[in-house]
């Protein structure tokens, strides 16, 4: 079977669980490397402990790097059964080529880039400095995935042309897992009830923050602002004074996926998927979970124009997209849509009609990756031998 080392940044990370999911699910054995934002974290897969990381706290973050290492080293038995590392976010990858070099093996690596970090667009000498970095180990990596070709179109050809080989990789739902069955096509559609948008998954943003409570305080009863995960503490240090005193706002903090999505996404009508936490840059070019969580539950999606989330829902007719100024339009779709509700029911149906691969990764799609990887690792492991045996071949007899 084969077997890979996956270097996670946050074990109880939905995404990072989902990744794990998704490589069991196609047959791979994983074993995880992984850093944890909480003490509190239990996993279930086999997994070393490379230590406690901080939001927002860089410093750390970087001193992490070497102490990770030196405990994935210290692993090398372990690390050495892998056919493959792949490694989640370029901290994340420092640490597995660290690892590797403190073991003293050649494993080949796999760079999925999660996200593109703000500090990886500056223009000064830090953004200059880590995508130097980031270019060196890019090199040599045998693979770079990434969820969005908006990364791909707009940083990686941009700083990192002819440095990789690329492979998306979509945020869709692990293949294996049990999400509950998509809803009837004749399902009685809600018309009574206030009209639910829901902000799911990581909590970072403030102007979306702001653009929903606006609309809790314009609306009132009219609407309900339904909020599932992690407040960032970092980008919204005041999160709980903001939501205080709204009675049509609820916030239930942390859930698991897959095993609450199905009573989460069943209570909405739409997904805000809006983000402008890296607004030009990140925000612009990523699809995060939520389009497609939201898709297989029939949920349509609200973004801002002219991203990449916007790009998606059009191509599908999979939800609805807002111009600036957002503080004038978001608030007239939504007072059109409690107005007439009919629109929603057409997109859930355009969602329906989506065959569910839309909205869950196939099986073999990671498996695939993986066997690519390793067989490019044999042949050019086979190439790098070639010459010498074949100029031993050649030596004239005595």
């Amino acid at each position: 079977m084969t077997r890979v080392a996956f270097f996670g940044h946050d074990a109880a990370d939905a995404a990072v669980r989902r990744r794990v999911q998704g490589f069991r699910d196609d047959g791979l054995e994983v074993t995880g490397f992984t850093m944890r934002r909480r003490d509190d974290v239990v996993v279930e897969w086999e997994n070393v402990d490379l230590g406690r990381t901080y939001d927002g706290a860089y410093r750390q973050r970087i001193r992490s790097i070497f102490a990770g290492a030196r405990r994935a080293a210290a692993q090398r038995d372990l690390l050495a059964k892998s056919d493959v590392i792949y490694a989640r976010n370029l901290d994340m990858l420092a640490i597995a080529f660290l690892a590797k070099l403190l073991a003293g093996l050649k494993t080949p690596v796999v760079y999925e880039a999660l996200d593109v970090h703000r500090l990886l667009t500056r223009r000064d000498l830090i953004g200059l400095t880590l995508r130097r970095i980031e270019g060196m180990l890019l090199k040599r990596t045998k693979r770079l995935v990434v969820s969005s070709p908006g990364f791909l179109n707009n940083y990686f050809a941009v700083y990192h042309r002819g440095q990789y080989r690329a492979c998306l990789i979509e945020n869709r739902l692990a293949a294996g897992a049990d999400y509950g069955q998509r809803p009837a096509r004749n399902a009685a559609f809600r018309v009574a009830d206030p009209l639910s948008i829901g902000w799911i998954g990581r909590l970072r943003c403030i102007r979306s923050l702001s653009l929903l409570m606006d609309l809790a305080r314009e609306f009132g009863p009219q609407v309900r602002i339904v909020m599932h995960g992690i407040a960032s503490p970092q980008e919204i240090p005041d999160f709980n004074e903001r939501i205080q005193g709204l009675a049509n706002v609820e916030f239930h903090g942390r859930y698991r996926a897959p095993e609450d999505l199905s009573r989460i996404y069943d209570s909405l009508d739409l997904v805000w998927a809006g983000d402008f936490m890296e607004a030009g840059y990140n925000s612009v070019w990523l699809l995060p979970n939520r389009i497609y969580e939201g898709g297989y539950y029939a949920v349509p999606s609200i973004a801002p124009e002219d991203t990449q989330t916007a790009k998606w829902i059009n191509a599908r007719a999979a939800g609805f997209t807002v111009s600036e100024d957002l503080a004038t339009t978001l608030p007239g779709l939504i007072r059109t849509l409690i107005a007439d509700r009919g629109s929603i029911a057409v997109k859930r149906s355009h969602l329906l009609d989506l065959p569910e691969s839309t909205f869950v990764a196939p099986h073999g799609e990671l498996a695939a990756l993986i066997s690519d990887v390793t067989q490019q690792a044999s042949t050019n492991e086979k190439a790098r031998l070639t010459p010498f045996t074949t100029r031993e071949a050649r030596k004239p007899a005595e």
